[in-house]
């Protein structure tokens, strides 16, 4: 179930990112490119056989684990962004971007270094798996590592959910509430992936499927605003006499629409 959660996963980042680079290289919302890139860089780096051949490039310490978390802080806070502005929520953007938002994100980066760095990371493991065996304070160490690694992902959607949950409730377009419903999953996702295991032990396996839930939701959610952006804009741009009888007034739907 992991695995399939993953390649869907890395196929939808992967297949959004492409769909967007036409846009990117005129210099339109390259921050969501951007996220969609880093997204799908981290996914790959998340599949045992791509992480296993590019960590042992790096000389098999599991630096590959550490640029997977970077690269997640990275799309996590241009993803937040944009979705706090494309949803007009100045608050949550002020919230991610600005100065408490980056302490957030200094703070966390800084953390999972030092954790990291300490630890005895020797020897290439998808995920780290086993590597918290080696002695109790490399437990300790390894636990503190992954908890930072879900610190800051937890601080954006906790900033994003109240504006994805309003949306869904709105008066947008249909398929903008869906995505906006398809981003509120994610984002409490991302919420629980920090919470659960403070609850559970063990929880490797459901770890994975509400980290991979939390993905899938926020780039589907992304995915389908998109669409509906562009289908919108495709409608405005119709001659005034060439839409149908009983269809929506051209221009409304892109001036109701956000663009993410």
């Amino acid at each position: 179930m992991t695995e399939i959660l993953q390649w869907a996963a890395l196929v939808v980042c992967g297949g959004v990112a492409l769909g967007r680079l036409p846009d990117a290289a005129r210099g339109r919302n390259r921050s969501i490119f951007g996220a969609f890139l880093l997204a799908a860089f981290a996914i790959l780096l998340s599949i045992d056989g791509s992480y296993l051949a590019i960590d042992a490039w790096l000389g098999g310490e599991n630096y590959a684990n550490l640029i997977l978390r970077f690269f997640v802080y990275g799309a996590v806070a241009l993803v937040g962004y944009r979705t706090a502005r494309a949803f007009d929520d100045g608050r949550a953007a002020r919230r991610v971007a600005g100065p408490a938002g980056l302490a957030v994100l200094g703070a966390v980066a800084a953390a999972t270094t030092v954790f990291f760095l300490l630890a005895d990371t020797s020897g290439s493991a998808t995920g780290l798996g086993g590597l918290s065996l080696r002695s109790s304070s490399n437990a300790q160490l390894i636990g503190l590592y992954a908890t930072a690694g879900r610190v800051y992902p937890a601080f954006v959607a906790a900033c994003l959910l109240p504006s994805t949950v309003r949306a869904t409730r709105s008066r947008l377009p249909a398929a903008i509430r869906a995505g906006a419903l398809l981003l509120s999953v994610g984002c409490a996702a991302l919420v629980a992936a920090a919470v659960y295991p403070l609850l559970r032990a063990n929880v490797t396996g459901a770890q994975a499927t509400i980290n991979f839930t939390a993905v899938l939701g926020m780039s589907l959610g992304l995915a389908t605003i998109w669409l509906a952006g562009r289908a919108a804009a495709r409608t405005s741009a119709r001659p005034r006499g060439a839409a149908e009888p009983g269809r929506e007034e051209p221009g409304r739907g892109a001036r109701n629409a956000p663009h993410a």
